[in-house]
């Protein structure tokens, strides 16, 4: 019988007619492009797969394991109220099982169960890194795809001497908010997310990143309209 993470993963593949409302279509895209860094993808020292309620980042993670991205994958996350229900046993380890069960060996996967955020992520991952010995000049950080601009960010101002990559799993928009299959709650953590560059800059959690017009404009539509949730 397949596992809860296997299934989870056919399930994600199994794409379902979901409808963004036209209405909204160009705002959102606008605020998805703004966060895919487009980085080009090249070997690093090691790979971070950053826990949320997408298992896409485990899927993409395992394939570019398989690829020769890394040597060393590290999976860090607790879990949220976003998270909880679909990853009971946390998201590091749900990631990290699924990888498993999909030919990455165990021996080169290390885990955090307890960071609760992003600069935690990171610094935790780096921790782990280090208690096993493992110099790292380069590191391939996989996310959610609107939380790649963040991670870049907040990896620059938490571990500057380190060459960072950022890279998601390559789905159109569209088919992203099939495999999620819940149109508002990416649109609410595309915004939220969004608003963080910002703050968490102002805050000192991230190095400051130039956002243009036509996203704060879109980001203000979109606050209008009511997809605030996952506002700070």
């Amino acid at each position: 019988m397949a596992s809860a993470t296997a299934r989870l993963a056919l399930g994600q593949c199994k794409y379902a007619v979901v409808m963004l409302p036209e209405a909204i279509r160009s705002d959102v895209e606008v605020l998805w492009s703004y966060h895919n860094m487009g980085h080009a993808l090249r070997p690093c020292d090691a790979g971070i797969g950053l826990g949320s309620h997408d298992l896409g980042v485990a899927i993409v993670a395992t394939d570019l394991y398989h690829r020769g991205m890394f040597p060393h994958l590290i999976f860090t996350g607790a879990n949220a109220p976003t998270t909880i229900e679909r990853f009971p046993q946390g998201e590091a380890v749900a990631y990290r099982e699924y990888a498993i069960e999909h030919g990455v060996p165990a021996e080169a996967i290390l885990i955090d169960t307890t960071a609760a955020n992003t600069e935690q992520n990171l610094k935790f991952s780096r921790a782990l890194l280090d208690e096993h010995g493992i110099e790292v000049r380069s590191v391939l950080l996989m996310s959610r795809p609107y939380q790649q601009r963040r991670a870049f960010a907040t990896c620059r101002k938490v571990w500057p001497e380190v060459d960072v990559i950022c890279y998601s799993r390559p789905l159109s928009l569209d088919d992203y908010l099939a495999s999620i299959g819940d149109t508002k709650k990416v649109v609410d953590m595309l915004v939220g997310d969004t608003q963080r560059i910002d703050i968490y800059a102002e805050r000192g959690f991230a190095i400051p990143q130039e956002m243009p017009d036509k996203v704060r404009a879109a980001f203000e539509r979109l606050v209008a309209a009511g997809y605030v949730s996952r506002l700070v």
